[in-house]
């Protein structure tokens, strides 16, 4: 098992996981919001620099740091690269205490049977072992669930599963994120059948396999109590989704046990005109806002 040090800081500490990890799809949306056009660069090397100069931003904020964030997920560009000359997940521990993982999936497939699953991931193994080379303590990889569909939300979650031991087996500990859309016309009923899938695989595992699960806020508060108190179960994280920040904090105090991983929600309101005081205030707003809300009573 990872670093005892992590290990205890994530499943009990008080806080939230930070998600940093857009990555092809998503950058140029991110770097809109943050205030950067697309006209600012001409190449994928061009993009992913300003990006990595946004969160290396955000990680060097004062508001930044391992009393409220007690975690967050890094793309792989982000792993390989460093902060202030310092690898960017021993900059996260030693520095800061907050717990580094890798996103580790390569995108959506289209969507069949109500679902999207990960595309393929070549070199999965040989990614891994980089990543415990350089520190991370797990991984995150995403899939998306659109429709209520039986049979394609059991293969949405198999597949997470199976990802997932191949990421136990290298000693990381896996955060399975099986994402409803919030725009699902049926989330409700998707969310029940997930719940499902999530406690057949969970009990499938055996008592030493640790995961966490990254989960959309649900429409029934409460849905996944159960889950958290799983012996199999670390930590179950909720992400944002599309929800304002207000809204997701609203969603996260209604479900016990539960805490944020918020990417959007977090990373909102910050622009790259801001002066570092307005940046470093409306950081600590959103920060203080989502610990508030994971911490709920």
């Amino acid at each position: 098992m990872s670093n005892k040090q992590q290990l205890e800081k994530i499943s009990k500490a008080d806080g939230f996981i930070a998600a940093l990890d857009q990555s092809g799809g998503s950058t140029p949306k991110a770097l809109k919001n943050y205030g950067i056009d697309e006209s600012s660069y001409s190449s994928d090397d061009e993009m992913y620099d300003l990006v990595h100069a946004m969160r290396s931003r955000i990680i060097t904020s004062p508001a930044f740091n391992g009393d409220k964030i007690i975690g967050a997920i890094l793309f792989e560009k982000t792993m390989d690269n460093q902060i202030e000359g310092v690898p960017t997940a021993t900059y996260l521990w030693e520095k800061l205490e907050v717990v580094p993982f890798l996103k580790i999936d390569k995108g959506l497939e289209a969507e069949n049977d109500g679902v999207q699953l990960m595309k393929p991931m070549p070199g999965l193994d040989t990614l891994l072992q980089r990543a415990v080379d350089l520190g991370l303590f797990g991984t995150k990889m995403r899939s998306v669930i659109n429709k209520a569909s039986p049979s394609g939300i059991k293969a949405n979650v198999d597949q997470q599963f199976a990802v997932g031991k191949t990421v136990l087996s290298h000693g990381l500990v896996p955060i399975i994120e099986p994402e409803v859309s919030i725009g699902s016309k049926d989330k409700a009923e998707c969310e029940d059948m997930l719940h499902s899938e999530l406690v057949r695989n969970l009990d499938l595992l055996e008592d030493n396999q640790k995961v966490m699960l990254k989960l959309t806020l649900p429409e029934k508060p409460d849905l996944y109590s159960d889950l958290v108190n799983h012996k199999n179960i670390l930590r179950v994280v909720a992400l944002s989704g599309g929800y304002s920040l207000d809204e997701a904090c609203d969603r996260l105090a209604q479900n016990k046990g539960m805490v944020a991983s918020f990417s959007r929600a977090l990373a909102n309101d910050l622009r790259v005109s801001q002066s570092d005081e307005e940046f470093n205030t409306t950081l600590q707003t959103a920060i203080d806002r989502i610990y508030q809300a994971s911490c709920a009573p």
